[in-house]
């Protein structure tokens, strides 16, 4: 008799055909309004919102109006009461409790039952502005505009937070995690604590170029599949959401939602380069400290059959999948850095230049994505165990997410001031200076709220502290006058740096202060391991994280 030998069938790639099919569909549609011009007349009314003179950039399109409060004979707009942002707390506790409790354990597990809650709670939030606010709302998109009547007040929300914000948001991430989910570097490595150190440091330098979410969806695979023999690896993980999911991006504005915004608000591309000794400092403590950690604590405590394993069954390094994914990778990033309907492209002295239609950076990163699914290898992705379920959690909760904190973020922007000066009043009773106020307010906030819009308050308190400064002194006004020449915008260099600083790294502070984050944890629990509930995630992100960005501030921001 022949022996026959029993083989591990291969893993079945995920039917990627609905998602083609969609994005087909999606691509024919916005070819069709971009026919009709909407597109571009979204585009325009954006301008007008800002520009004055946008009737002379774009004098063939009609401008959609922007009624302003007075003109429509309404009050004044005004931030709702600090109850209306108990959903957003609610929501937050569901993140955090409900994966705990026995009885709503495996509830909690479905895609299906988080958008019902996020969704459920957002709902109440716009029955809130509908029938309960009673002032008008700001409309800021695609033109600013005040608001007034129960569903238009609703309906404003919603398109402020979902179509305004979350869009923009979502596509990002799901096209970085679609596109490197394609590319597989793989190996089965020895799992020792310099390797996995290596790997960390060399994830905390693509952050910044990819940005958070391609670094972390290309290398969070290789280190699970080093790491598979070791028994203990959740601080593996945790280490890798600080560094590479969070405080590895802050040298480019692609490296991290928050900088692209102040990109999009005038700073220099390449001003966030001077970030780098705070950068360096931080992510060299945290792999410092982490081969220390493994070194002296978990990998002595490795059974000596798992480490035996784990030297004997080593696999080379290998990369697949670069065709045509690392193209599409390129892609994305360029579309990001050049298509923002903001910013006129080839403009001149005598050209006003060409402005991309509202969400076409969308659309081509979407593109990006096709062709990624289209024409990358499927044997790839079945060796990824690619699958959309953890792009998928992150939508369904970061919807919610983003509608409920309309409310607190409406309540932060009115106010802002009286915050700012009871943060200051606490901050010089503890010796701190303006720079680590901000710093502390703004990584405050961004670990709870998303850090990109929460970047962007700070960053418009900050100006406006500046501006009314330097209105009775002189030398301080001739001062922002010198920070301009380097950064862009007027606005102290200290705390452009203190509020930049916040925004990225302290987002590591919890799950949901940077998308990556929840994304890597859906991944390692797939694979396995037992991740810490949310409470049990800030424990670890204050123990080890917090002191670090303590002693940041002490020696940098002075």
């Amino acid at each position: 008799m022949s022996e026959t030998t029993l083989q591990t069938p291969a893993p079945a790639a995920v039917n990627t055909k609905p998602v083609v099919v969609g994005l087909l569909i999606l691509f024919i549609a916005y070819i069709a309004i971009l026919f009709a011009g909407i597109p571009q007349k979204w585009t325009a009314a954006s301008h007008a919102a800002h520009d004055p003179g946008a009737e002379e950039t774009f004098p063939e399109k009609e401008l959609l109006p922007a009624p302003e409060a007075e003109s429509a004979g309404h009050e004044a707009v005004k931030a709702p009461p600090l109850w209306a942002a108990v959903p957003f707390c609610v929501l937050l506790l569901c993140i955090a409790i409900l994966p705990l409790i026995p009885a709503t354990e495996h509830f909690w597990e479905s895609n299906l039952n988080r958008f019902i809650v996020a969704a459920g709670l957002g709902l109440i939030v716009l029955l809130y502005y509908a029938f309960v606010h009673p002032s008008p709302v700001e409309l800021h998109w695609p033109s600013h505009a005040v608001v007034d009547g129960a569903l238009p007040k609703a309906g404003t929300i919603f398109v402020n937070a979902i179509i305004g914000e979350y869009i923009s948001f979502i596509v990002l991430l799901f096209s970085l995690f679609t596109i490197t989910g394609g590319i597989r570097i793989s190996g089965d490595l020895k799992a020792t604590p310099a390797l996995n150190s290596l790997i960390l440091a060399i994830g905390a330098i693509l952050a910044s170029f990819i940005g958070t979410t391609g670094a972390a969806m290309l290398l969070i695979r290789l280190l699970l599949d080093t790491n598979k023999e070791r028994k203990y690896k959740v601080h593996t993980v945790i280490m890798f959401i600080l560094a590479v999911c969070n405080c590895g991006g802050c040298l480019l504005p692609i490296g991290d939602p928050p900088l692209f915004l102040g990109y999009l608000r005038g700073v220099n591309f390449l001003w966030t380069m001077n970030l780098w000794p705070m950068w360096l400092f931080v992510n060299a403590i945290l792999i410092g400290l982490y081969f220390l950690w493994d070194t002296c604590w978990f990998y002595r405590k490795e059974a000596p059959l798992d480490i035996a394993i784990d030297e004997t069954e080593v696999q080379p390094l290998r990369i697949n999948g670069l065709f045509p994914n690392l193209f599409c990778l390129i892609g994305v990033v360029l579309a990001v850095m050049f298509l923002d309907p903001s910013k006129a492209l080839g403009a001149t002295e005598t050209s006003e230049g060409w402005y991309p239609p509202m969400f076409l950076r969308e659309i081509v990163q979407l593109g990006m994505v096709f062709i990624s699914l289209l024409f990358g290898s499927k044997a790839v992705r079945a060796e990824n165990d690619f699958n959309f379920s953890a792009i998928i959690e992150v939508a369904a909760l970061f919807f919610g997410i983003f509608i409920c904190m309309q409310a607190p973020l409406q309540i932060l922007n009115e106010k802002g001031g009286q915050i700012t000066e009871s943060v200051y009043a606490i901050g010089g009773k503890i010796g701190l200076n303006e720079a680590q106020e901000f710093f502390w307010m703004s990584g405050s906030l961004s670990s709870v709220l998303d850090n990109a819009p929460t970047y962007v308050v700070f960053f418009e308190t900050a100006r406006a502290a500046d501006a009314a400064i330097c209105q009775t002194d002189e030398a301080h006004a001739e001062q922002i006058r010198k920070d301009e020449a380097v950064s862009g915008v007027p606005i102290s260099l200290a705390l452009l740096v203190a509020i930049s600083l916040g925004s990225v790294m302290m987002g590591a502070m919890t799950y949901i202060g940077n998308g990556p984050n929840f994304m890597v944890k859906s991944i390692a629990e797939q694979s396995g391991i037992k991740m810490p509930s949310f409470f049990g995630y800030i424990g670890y992100s204050i123990c080890i994280l917090f002191p670090i960005l303590l002693v940041m501030t002490l020696i940098f921001l002075r």
